[in-house]
């Protein structure tokens, strides 16, 4: 048995054990389901560690001397007083830096992002559009501008203002049902993908 033909057979297995808590809880699904847990922290905490503090640190720092960096390293090492708590106070002056480089830094590109361009997707070029597109940009204007208004409780809803946030609400539901439907559609051609595994090329390795 190669290592090919031994994987394949652990990743059936695990993957029934997985299936069984449709059964009832057991057993076999929580070792497998505390093994997968397990095994991606571990494989997240090695991979953290060679991609920030190996490779964005410890290399540029003692290898490139790019001594530059040290100060963001140390500022980093100061997260680890958080283990302890008597020291973990002295982890604030790093979050506290963290925290206000970060807001500086991504404020401006998180207004271009999802104000600017959504702005500018509500209200599209129409000039020498199709019929099709005028209505679909018309129908997502009174969609966005509905929800807006279903979204502002400086005023009672009464008369038009309530009609308006009555049609924000069904836009609402719209998006939230096909958000819904994708997330299902993305769970059930994850099961049909386990079972073209268990059904397909379990048989071919094992030839059967």
């Amino acid at each position: 048995m190669d290592a090919s033909m031994a994987g394949t057979i652990l990743a059936a297995i695990f993957t029934l054990a997985i299936f069984s808590l449709l059964y009832r809880d057991n057993p076999f699904y929580r070792f497998a389901e505390h093994l997968l847990v397990g095994v991606s922290a571990g494989y997240y905490v090695v991979h953290y560690f060679s991609s920030a503090v190996l490779r964005k640190f410890a290399y540029p720092v003692f290898v490139s001397q790019d001594w530059w960096l040290l100060p963001g390293g140390l500022l980093g090492l100061l997260m680890l007083f958080r283990l302890s708590r008597h020291t973990q106070w002295v982890s604030r002056y790093a979050i506290a830096f963290y925290v206000a480089a970060w807001s500086g830094y991504l404020i401006p590109s998180v207004i271009q992002e999802r104000v600017l361009v959504q702005i500018q997707g509500t209200i599209p070029q129409l000039i020498g559009a199709t019929p099709g597109a005028v209505i679909g940009a018309l129908i997502l204007l009174v969609g966005v501008t509905t929800i807006l208004v279903y979204f502002y409780f400086s005023a009672e809803h009464r008369g038009a203002l309530n009609s308006l946030s009555r049609i924000g609400i069904t836009f609402l539901m719209i998006g939230f049902g096909a958000s819904f439907g994708y997330t299902v559609m993305g769970r059930v051609s994850l099961l049909i993908g386990r079972f073209q595994f268990l059904f397909q090329e379990v048989p071919e390795v094992l030839g059967l």
